[in-house]
């Protein structure tokens, strides 16, 4: 019987890891994936947004070369955080079925069994991304990840979507050999929460003509050689190798109804939990991280959510 079962082994998951660890609590981290999945599948050069101070946690320095680190350092710096404290983690072990029996809990994983008094969801948002739900979606060439851009060299790429990871991948794409860009963006605008260095640099490609962008605009359809879509009223049929759909991704809510989370009643489909101690509805389960923030995934990042593991810490130790 453990004490806790984190799910999630991203930065904040890790960060629970540790503050179990300070209070003496028997703990398991668990991820589907690798350590910090999420980050791993970020663009090979992806720079944060953040400071590297901001992106710390279990009192570990975090040393990046520049002013915003990159991809690379934040994988190798929560390496070595987890390499330092120890960290009791189950990688590559999806969780299958979480149950409730009487006062705690149980946990079926694909590969194993497991009990615990409490339960911690950190899973973040990033391993599902909203689909277009149009045809010819499932087409190799629809890509909902981007990763760098040499695949798409010489093609012609379309990107969906006016937000960070919209912006990167045009740019890269424009600035490492596409035949042709075009962004198909669903809003009026590039997104205002766009990088500060790359909003400018996106508008002004665009406003010369180097990459093509359509706005108001939606994807109706993807074709081996083409891609249909709608600007406003007027159909538009353009040649098409790859479409990179940077639609967001949305957290695992089936995982929160499994265990009996209920959500408030708005728009974000926010899971209901207490602030003060970041028990939801459901006694024994803890929420950490973006997860809190429902469909709204740019409310909570690891340096504003970072305080959660400690939150829930002290609230399992104290009642445990």
């Amino acid at each position: 019987m453990r004490d806790v079962i984190i799910i999630g082994a991203g930065p904040i998951g890790l960060a629970c890891g540790i503050e179990a660890q300070k209070r003496g609590l028997n703990y398991l981290i668990f991820d589907k994936g690798t350590l910090v999945n999420s980050l791993y599948h970020y663009p090979l050069n992806m720079t944060f947004f953040s400071t590297s101070d901001k992106l710390e946690i279990g009192e570990i320095p975090f040393i990046s070369h520049n002013t915003k680190p990159t991809r690379a350092e934040a994988l190798e710096y929560y390496r070595r955080v987890a390499s330092h404290w120890n960290l009791e983690l189950r990688l590559y072990e999806a969780i299958e079925k979480l149950k409730k029996i009487g006062d705690h809990f149980s946990i079926t994983t694909d590969k194993d069994h497991y009990t615990s008094k409490s339960i911690v969801i950190a899973t973040g948002f990033y391993d599902r991304p909203f689909m277009l739900n149009v045809p010819g979606e499932n087409l190799p060439k629809v890509k909902h990840y981007y990763s760098e851009p040499h695949p798409f060299y010489g093609m012609h790429v379309a990107v969906v979507g006016a937000a960070n990871s919209a912006v990167d991948a045009a740019l890269e794409t424009y600035r490492k050999g596409a035949k042709s860009v075009t962004m198909i963006i669903r809003e009026k605008e590039i997104g205002t929460n766009v990088k500060y260095w790359a909003r400018p640099d996106i508008i002004n490609r665009i406003e010369e003509g180097s990459i093509k962008a359509y706005f108001e605009s939606t994807i109706t359809e993807i074709q081996k050689e083409f891609v249909l879509f709608k600007e406003k009223n007027e159909t538009h049929k353009i040649p098409n190798d790859f479409v990179l759909a940077m639609t967001g991704y949305e957290p695992n809510f089936e995982m929160l109804e499994q265990i009996g989370v209920a959500f408030e009643n708005d728009e974000f489909r926010t899971p209901k939990y207490d602030a003060k101690t970041m028990e939801s509805n459901a006694k024994g389960v803890f929420l950490a991280g973006v997860v809190c923030g429902g469909y709204k995934t740019n409310k909570w990042f690891i340096e504003n959510s970072r305080e959660h593991a400690r939150i829930v810490m002290e609230a399992i130790s104290s009642g445990a």
